[in-house]
């Protein structure tokens, strides 16, 4: 098993941490998805992860993954 960290933009309630769940939590070998509002935090637990597979998930939810070395905060 493999765990992965993504952080996603955009998230603004739990409805859109539930909306990134069950999209990632639909791709094959996912055994276990962890959202976190606060930080944008995503954890994706899977025998493999491809990281194409779930920033197309979570793009398929409304949102976006941010860029690495990016925390998908907006400068103010």
């Amino acid at each position: 098993m493999v765990t992965k960290t993504f952080t996603v933009k955009g998230m603004t309630c739990q409805h859109c941490v539930m909306s990134v769940t069950e999209e990632v939590s639909e791709i094959d070998g996912v055994e276990k998805v962890d959202v976190d509002l606060a930080s944008g935090r995503l954890e994706v637990t899977a025998d493999r992860i491809d990281d194409g597979s779930v920033k197309a998930a979570v793009e398929e939810a409304g949102y976006a993954l941010a860029a690495p070395g990016d925390l998908g905060l907006n400068p103010a």
